[in-house]
């Protein structure tokens, strides 16, 4: 019967559910159940509807094989993930598939909008286009079948494209677009101003890109959020590696890619951890100390989970004539032990990263002293990474610069589906450095010759190339070459040091390259 059943449904449509689907990455989402299901399938029209995600299958042998993946699946969260089917009409996007005709002429109007020497397609106010108007010949880009056509076009004509431009479409939504991932990966630069985009979910949609450049002006969403640093964050969550947003530049975004790296399984090393493991942790940390130290510390915040905590506490008797140098610490401290108001000890904790990164912003101005580091990996899991650094720094403002204090902070970092990683938990202990601490605080001295071979740098770029010079083992001329090389950005210079080493470790057997090895 149920041969005779499918025999009688084989070419029929039928609609696959995913409830709460909205939340996954369709290309996560898709490969996941391609990998459980028996059969190989291509999804027809994937969107996303109010909460669930929906696609469509032609043959009820796969709609049965797919209707055997639900709860085989779980999401980051642990959830298993539930799949329903059911027979269906045919789609929207098949039924009103463009004629030959049509496709042809709408090819024919993309290849006139399209810049070979920039590889950018220009397809703003495309129902208006007068070449389509003159056939007759009406693509509205809301219309899954109309974007689904344009999809097609680029991927067959336009395989480099690295911009694309749909401003003024009256999109209100991006289903159509999800498929943008596949059929144009290279794209970099998207502008999607003055459209009628209300939320910034819709992104999520399309977060597959690696965006560099993105513009948004224009949409309903941008005035939903309560300042600019929100607005960017959200956007941010979504294209972890944006340089430029509306044509301003950010501030280069803290992302450490957990499978460049390939950490995630758990070692078998104890508590020692991997060399890859290792190489994780102290990235992490000259990433956040040099934005700490030497950036806008609102760049900190996507390094945050949206819903991290973080604490403060000094250990220090009020007694002590000493703890006068830690006033600039005194609304944020959260010691427990001599806490006593639970309301106000709750206030302390802050529970977001804005909450976070706005305390962070009011501390004192400091340089870190990275060789001093300790750090003890305590906990490794599939999921999550906590360990403790201790070490000591120098405030360098207000009443107690030049005072060196010591420091223990413990990060509780997890990695979410976009394969980043994000503090969910970060916990401050400042206390006065030991006389020993002192002594050994930034040994390695500033040679008599800097000051003099350096008249032009201000005091903060001696010590950023101090720093640099210290972290990479070169000299501190190199270091201030290096650094006005790449504008004084520290975190740029970090990231293409970074990449020279890898390939001289390639070409050289880990030597440098001559060329860089004559300068150092």
């Amino acid at each position: 019967m149920e041969k005779k059943m499918q025999e009688r449904d084989l070419g029929c449509w039928f609609k696959i559910t995913i409830p709460h689907g909205v939340k996954y990455d369709k290309t996560w989402l898709i490969k996941s159940i391609q990998s459980h299901c028996r059969v190989p399938f291509t999804p027809v029209d994937f969107h996303y509807s109010k909460y669930r995600a929906q696609f469509f299958v032609q043959d009820a042998t796969t709609a049965s094989a797919l209707k055997d993946v639900s709860y085989k699946i779980c999401s980051d969260e642990n959830r298993k993930i539930s799949i329903f089917v059911s027979p269906s009409e045919v789609p929207y996007s098949v039924k009103n598939k463009l004629k030959p005709e049509h496709m042809e002429q709408l090819k024919v109007t993309m290849k006139k909008r399209y810049s070979i020497s920039k590889q950018a397609l220009n397809l703003q106010k495309l129902r208006f286009d007068t070449d389509l108007m003159d056939c007759n010949v009406d693509i509205i880009l809301n219309r899954r079948s109309c974007m689904a056509a344009t999809l097609q076009i680029i991927e067959r004509n336009f395989p480099e494209l690295l911009s694309l431009n749909l401003r003024n479409n009256k999109l209100y939504r991006l289903d159509g677009l999800s498929d943008i991932t596949e059929k144009a990966p290279n794209v970099k630069i998207l502008n999607l101003s003055k459209n009628e985009l209300k939320s910034a979910s819709e992104l999520a949609k399309v977060k597959g890109l690696k965006l560099e450049e993105l513009w948004l002006e224009g949409n309903p969403l941008c005035s939903t959020f309560p300042d600019k640093s929100a607005y960017i964050s959200a956007i941010l969550d979504c294209f972890p590696k944006l340089l430029r947003l509306d044509g301003q530049e950010l501030t280069t975004p803290f992302v450490i890619d957990v499978e460049a790296l390939g950490i995630i399984k758990p070692c078998k090393e104890s508590y020692r951890g991997s060399e890859s493991l290792k190489s994780l942790v102290l990235q992490f940390l000259l990433q956040y100390y040099l934005i700490y130290d030497y950036g806008d510390r609102q760049g900190l915040l996507n390094a945050y989970h949206d819903e991290a905590c973080f604490s403060l506490t000094i250990p220090f008797n009020p007694k002590d004539p000493a703890a006068r140098s830690f006033c600039e610490y005194f609304k944020e401290i959260r010691n427990i032990k001599k806490l006593k108001d639970p309301d106000l000890r709750a206030q302390l904790l802050k529970h977001t990263k804005h909450e976070i990164v706005d305390s962070l912003s009011v501390l004192p101005k400091t340089q870190h002293d990275l060789n001093s580091y300790v750090v003890d990996l305590c906990i490794q899991t599939e999921r999550m990474l906590c360990f403790s650094v201790n070490g000591v720094f120098k405030e360098l403002e207000a009443m107690s610069q030049g005072c060196v204090r010591a420091f223990t902070r413990t990060f509780i970092l997890t990695s979410g589906s976009n394969s980043s990683l994000r503090i969910v938990n970060d916990e401050l202990i400042v206390r006065n450095a030991s006389p020993k601490e002192i002594q050994s605080a930034f040994y390695i001295s500033m040679p008599i010759p800097f000051s003099s071979s350096l008249p032009t740098l201000s005091q903060r770029q001696q010590e950023m190339v101090q720093t640099f010079s210290t972290q990479f083992g070169v000299n501190l001329k190199w270091s201030q070459n290096y650094l006005q090389d790449n504008e004084w950005n520290c975190i740029m210079a970090d990231q293409v040091f970074a990449e020279l080493q890898v390939r001289s470790k390639n070409e050289t057997g880990g030597k440098f390259p001559k060329e860089v090895y004559k300068q150092i």
